[in-house]
């Protein structure tokens, strides 16, 4: 492999003979070597390990000598053209954007989840914290403050890299084309959503709290109440800049990761979307999915709905009972012992019951798919339960068979009705047993056609496609043989009509 130092050395030759024959040569010929040293520059920077640059004099108008370029060689034999360079250029381009982009999702998510996390440690101080203007709250508001700025920066970021990945992908020249008015919605309002936080209202007692209350108060003055709800919805709002995680996600998802899925997805029409990736989750691991949502949801709405219910000194103030009460809201029972006061607290208990609604049909689909039957299940299933109606048939038809004789004998020979109409109704009773299991035996056997149904299909169809290849070939070789066999009659008549004329005119020499 050709050093670096080879490489420069060997392009200082060709530029020196390049100047030696500019210096020979008219201004006729410094185009030609103007554009000869340019490709020797572009080709220089862009040579690889396994390639070579053989460098001559440049061509001039004057018949100065030959410069030969050969072109970085991807694979031995095959030259690397200019359009092959740049796509490849762009494909390294969209892989390091990717990267920095999932970069940048990962640092959003986790400077938008230390936010939460301040938020949720300034909530729980600020009640045990009674002297007003507290050093502790005014610096857990500023750290706040300062991760929601460098939230905001990495959303910057993030959208700055996506529009650089869409003029890689549409190979465009100018940034603005990417900035529908629909991508500008979507970004102002993340702005505006991870902008939400706590304005740093800094809290103090009231007055006329007791320490025999349920919880204590945080307000910032006993009769403005309004700064306090202000401050309450800041902080329940932060919880919005948790849609990142479907985000991250998406971008560090296998789905997306791997170039099969792309390829496939792709031949498919298929977008690789958040609902595309959640569809996969929930198909390879969905007690696993479920299981984790509901928890996480749980804790969420319990501490809200605390949050919430925390200035109204009731029982729902506390975490065990907000627990308690969220549960049974999202479960969709309603004892009715323990209920909302505020209309911040009524608002995360309706939200929670519509959860609960479509994460138990989610549940019910997730355990009807684990408890029914597979394929081979099925199969072992109903051909016993075919083989035990079959046996409850017989057994039916020899009733039937046992009371026709039973009346027929009795017809011969008594005369008691009765009997008679005892023998008729077992009878009737026999036949309507017989029909009900011949119907079950129908209707099970119908079932398991339409389970083998496609199964039967396929192969009646591979088979009569094989038949159908078969025909063909030996068609064709009849075909062959036969105009082989045409061939050699034709040449058997030419041969006996040559004969002939040969014989006729031995015979008769004057025929002609």
């Amino acid at each position: 492999m050709p050093s670096p130092t080879w490489e420069g050395s060997k392009a200082e030759t060709g530029r020196t003979e390049a100047g030696a024959a500019e210096s020979r040569g008219g201004d006729g010929a410094a185009g030609g070597r103007l554009l000869c040293a340019l490709e020797m520059e572009m080709t220089n920077r862009g040579v690889r390990g396994d390639s070579t640059v053989d460098c001559g004099k440049c061509d001039g108008r004057n018949g100065g000598d030959s410069a030969e370029v050969s072109v970085p060689l991807s694979l031995p034999g095959k030259r690397t053209t200019h359009m092959e360079e740049y796509g490849l250029h762009r494909l390294r381009d969209r892989k390091v954007l990717i990267e920095d982009k999932k970069r940048l999702c990962a640092l959003a998510l986790g400077t938008a989840l230390l936010g939460i996390l301040l938020m949720i440690i300034h909530a729980e101080l600020c009640p045990l914290v009674y002297k007003p203007g507290s050093s502790i709250i005014i610096i857990i508001n500023c750290f706040i403050s300062l991760s929601t700025g460098c939230l905001l920066i990495f959303i910057i970021a993030f959208h700055y890299k996506d529009i650089k990945l869409f003029v890689n992908d549409h190979n465009q020249l100018d940034w603005r084309i990417a900035m529908t008015s629909h991508r500008v919605l979507v970004i102002t309002l993340e702005l505006m959503v991870c902008s939400i936080h706590p304005i740093g209202t800094y809290w103090t007692a009231d007055p006329h709290d007791n320490s025999s209350s349920t919880a204590p108060l945080c307000v910032s003055d006993y009769h403005n109440k309004a700064l306090v709800d202000m401050e309450l919805l800041l902080s329940v709002l932060m919880f919005l800049r948790l849609y990142l995680v479907h985000r991250a996600i998406l971008l560090h998802s296998k789905v997306l990761l791997s170039a099969s899925y792309r390829s496939i997805g792709s031949l498919n029409n298929i977008n690789f979307t958040f609902r595309f990736v959640l569809k996969v989750l929930m198909n390879k691991h969905p007690a696993r999915t479920l299981l984790v949502f509901i928890l996480f949801f749980w804790l969420t709405a319990s501490w809200m709905l605390t949050l919430c219910e925390r200035q109204t000194q009731v029982s729902t103030g506390h975490m065990g009972t907000a627990l308690w009460l969220i549960a049974i809201t999202f479960l969709t029972v309603g004892y009715g012992d323990v209920a909302p006061a505020t209309s911040c607290g009524k608002a995360v208990c309706l939200f929670t019951g519509v959860m609960g609604v479509a994460c138990t049909a989610m549940l019910v689909a997730v355990v009807t798919k684990k408890l029914a039957l597979n394929k081979g299940e099925k199969h072992v299933h109903f051909f016993m339960l075919d083989i035990q109606i079959s046996k409850r048939i017989r057994h039916a038809a020899a009733n039937v068979l046992r009371e026709c004789w039973l009346l027929h004998r009795t017809n011969l020979k008594t005369v008691n009705r009765g009997e008679q109409r005892r023998h008729q109704r077992c009878l009737l009773e026999a036949i309507r047993v017989f029909r009900h299991l011949r119907l079950k035996q129908r209707q099970l056997r119908d079932y398991v056609s339409e389970m083998v149904d496609l199964p039967k299909m396929q192969m009646i169809m591979c088979d009569l496609s094989a038949n159908w290849n078969n025909s063909y070939r030996e068609l064709e070789q009849r075909i062959l043989s036969m105009e082989l066999k045409l061939d050699e009659l034709s040449r058997c008549f030419q041969q006996t009509t040559e004969l002939l004329s040969q014989a006729l005119r031995h015979r008769n020499p004057e025929i002609r």
